[in-house]
C-alpha cells in the first residue's frame, strides 16, 4: 500500500521533476549535438589573435565571418560575440558582451568585414551591447590577453523585433529553439 502523506507526496513530485528536468536536458542537448555547423574567419584562426583592425585600437570594425552547414530546418540565425575574461583574465568577474545579431536569414553564409547596420542581411536586427549602444564594438581589453568567442545559433524561429535586446533577453527566447551551435574563437592583448 502506498503512503500518500503531504511529505511522500511531495518527494515523488520532486523526483517527477528531476527526471522530467533530466529527460529535457537530454532531448536539449541531442536536439543540436553533432550536427556540425561551422563559422570561422579568413581574418585569424580559431583559437588565433584578432588583428588589430577589428579591436578599439584600431578601425573597430567587424571581421569578416563565414559558417556552413546550418541545419535544414533552420529558420533565422543568431549571432553573439563575448568576452568571458572581463576585466582581467587573472580573475574574471563578468561575461562582456560585444555585439548581438538575430533574425539574420538561414541562406545567408556569412557576413563581410566592417558589417554595420545599413549592410546587414535584410531582415537582420541588432541588440544591445554591453556599451549600451547597438551594433559591433570590438576587443578593448583592460589588462592581460583575454578571448573573444563569437556565438552562431540556429534557431527554429523567427523572433519577433525585440527593440535592441540584451544578450541575457535574447538567450530566454532562443532556450528551447537552438538547432545548432558553433563557436569561433580569438584572443586579443593592447599593444603599448
Amino acid at each position: 500500500m502506498l503512503d500518500d502523506t503531504p511529505l511522500t507526496m511531495l518527494q515523488r513530485l520532486v523526483r517527477i521533476a528531476v527526471l522530467a528536468g533530466i529527460a529535457g536536458l537530454a532531448i536539449a542537448t541531442t536536439s543540436y549535438a553533432g550536427r556540425g555547423m561551422q563559422i570561422n574567419s579568413s581574418a585569424f584562426s580559431d583559437g588565433g589573435k584578432i588583428p588589430r583592425m577589428y579591436t578599439c585600437q584600431g578601425e573597430d570594425i567587424s571581421p569578416p565571418l563565414a559558417w556552413k552547414a546550418v541545419p535544414a530546418k533552420t529558420r533565422s540565425l543568431a549571432l553573439v560575440l563575448e568576452d568571458p575574461d572581463a576585466p582581467d583574465p587573472a580573475a574574471p568577474k563578468m561575461t562582456w558582451v560585444h555585439w548581438v545579431l538575430y533574425d539574420i536569414p538561414p541562406d545567408v553564409k556569412g557576413l563581410p568585414q566592417g558589417v554595420s547596420r545599413g549592410t546587414l542581411p535584410s531582415g537582420t536586427r541588432q541588440g544591445t551591447n554591453n556599451w549600451g549602444r547597438a551594433g559591433y564594438g570590438g576587443p578593448c581589453p583592460p589588462v592581460g590577453r583575454h578571448r573573444y568567442f563569437f556565438r552562431l545559433y540556429a534557431l527554429d524561429i523567427l523572433l519577433p523585433n525585440l527593440k535592441h535586446p540584451t544578450k541575457g533577453t535574447l538567450e530566454e527566447l532562443m532556450l528551447r529553439h537552438i538547432l545548432a551551435e558553433a563557436d569561433l574563437y580569438g584572443t586579443y592583448e593592447k599593444g603599448r
